[in-house]
């Protein structure tokens, strides 16, 4: 049965066999009196604060020789000084909230436990994130911690309206999940849909986070590598989208917040896109758009010229390439794609103080010596240089590699079928974007697939705030 005994003694019998207190080096126990009853604190050693469980065991010394309140509300009230306090009633969920950091009080005569919320979790300090920067605007960042995230987000919105609730997923991981939301604002539909869905995971653990969470809620086709969240590290932008009536999901041992629903517009959306003047941002959000579309074309057209130099006309005749081609260009673009991925994938591996030498191997050997020793045209190499470049004007990884592989497929039909591949290329890309949808189910050009005049120029013109709005 999973309801408690009356029995401290059996209590303690049985949680610490299910427990594993004696094999469990940081599973910690301590019995105590409470007044006339006997008392046992289960809790985790690293996962509490030290000073305060010393208070509360000095102040239950003190009371050795007075009379225990006879129910557990009167117990609660008179000799339990401290604020985040929970009545448990099962077995199970005992455990659940032990393993989770929060100690547990068993107390003789009663079937309910009390679980005393005083967690101090290993963690960093909130500093800005490496990958989501902005050159204004706050330099906090989400962390590993679960509640310094939601505290962070809280601190941004003063409103009663903004909600969390947690949730958890994972049998064995039990991963805490916060549902961040504005009550007055949310699609109630979709948030009703993605609590179900939460609740209805059946894994045995969130093993990679966000990630696998992800996978969960969008059973999506795995061919389609078009991301179908926003990812941020930066508080303030969760706050944003949460006054825009989305949904932010933290997940437990995550630095990062899923936001959804999301379409393009939303995913290449930028902190410093609001912290400049509406005619910087509007610069600023224009620029990285063309950028983007340059490097999903440029290469691949490029290429085209090149096969067909008939195509060129004679005010670009200076691009064409001068020098012999040893190898055929296609295999170049390829070569260069792949060589790009191992620089990207060697960095993150290598250590700080050997990222310089990398980083003069790779401009020496690969930008010099290929092109002098003829492995690589120099054309080649410099519009391979700007598409890397322009693969960092956005922050999501995912979309990235995204533009990437429909490069490449515009490249290979490029390759052998002229024009006509290079106009197949771009138009298989067109639709992979336009038959995409967000979890919710709504285009993933939304608002300009269907139309939103209004919402659409908001989406690419960066506009101030109307004086109503401001004070609001």
């Amino acid at each position: 049965m999973d309801k408690l005994s009356l029995q401290l003694t059996e209590n303690i019998a049985e949680f610490d066999r299910i427990l594993s207190v004696k094999e469990n080096y940081d599973m910690l126990k301590r019995v105590f009196r409470i007044g006339t009853r006997q008392a046992c604190f289960y809790f985790i050693d690293g996962f509490h604060k030290d000073e305060i469980l010393q208070r509360l065991l000095q102040y239950y010394a003190d009371l050795e020789n007075e009379d225990t309140p006879e129910s557990l509300q009167q117990l609660m009230q008179q000799h339990m000084p401290y604020g985040e306090l929970e009545l448990v009633t099962g077995k199970e969920a005992l455990i659940a909230a032990i393993l989770s950091g929060k100690p547990g009080l068993l107390v003789d005569g009663f079937d309910t436990a009390i679980t005393v919320d005083f967690r101090n979790y290993p963690a960093r300090s909130v500093s800005e994130p490496d990958k989501d920067k902005a050159m204004r605007g706050s330099k906090d960042g989400f962390v590993e911690t679960l509640v310094f995230n939601t505290a962070l987000i809280r601190r941004r919105i003063r409103t009663p309206e903004f909600m969390i609730e947690m949730l958890s997923a994972g049998r064995s991981s039990k991963t805490d999940i916060a549902v961040c939301y504005m009550s007055n604002r949310v699609d109630k539909k979709f948030l009703n849909e993605i609590k179900e869905r939460i609740n209805q995971i059946n894994v045995d653990a969130l093993t990679m986070n966000q990630q696998s969470l992800a996978e969960c809620l969008f059973q999506g086709k795995w061919i389609d590598p078009f991301p179908k969240f926003k990812f941020s590290e930066r508080p303030d932008t969760a706050a944003a989208c949460i006054l825009e009536g989305c949904i932010v999901l933290l997940v437990d041992n995550s630095p990062a917040a899923m936001i959804l629903p999301a379409s393009i517009f939303d995913i290449v959306e930028e902190a410093d896109d609001y912290y400049f003047p509406p005619i910087t941002g509007t610069y600023l959000r224009l620029s990285r758009l063309f950028i983007n579309i340059l490097a999903l074309v440029l290469t691949p057209l490029f290429m085209l010229v090149s096969k067909n130099p008939e195509y060129l006309p004679e005010m670009f005749a200076f691009v064409a390439i001068k020098d012999p081609v040893n190898i055929p260009l296609i295999w170049q673009f390829l070569i260069l794609e792949f060589m790009v991925d191992g620089l990207r994938l060697a960095s993150l591996n290598t250590p700080n103080m050997l990222s310089t030498p990398l980083s003069v191997i790779s401009g020496l050997v690969i930008g010099e010596f290929t092109v002098s020793s003829g492995w690589f045209n120099a054309e080649a190499m410099l519009y391979m240089a700007f598409v890397t470049i322009a693969n960092y004007t956005q922050v999501n990884f995912e979309l990235g590699y995204a533009l990437k592989f429909l490069r490449i497929l515009t490249i290979v039909l490029t390759w052998f079928f002229g024009i006509w591949g290079f106009a197949g290329g771009l138009l298989f890309a067109a639709f992979a974007i336009l038959a995409n949808r967000t979890v919710a189910g709504k285009s993933y050009l939304y608002p300009l697939i269907p139309f939103r005049p209004k919402e659409f120029l908001r989406r690419v013109v960066r506009v101030s705030l109307p004086n109503s709005e401001k004070k609001g």
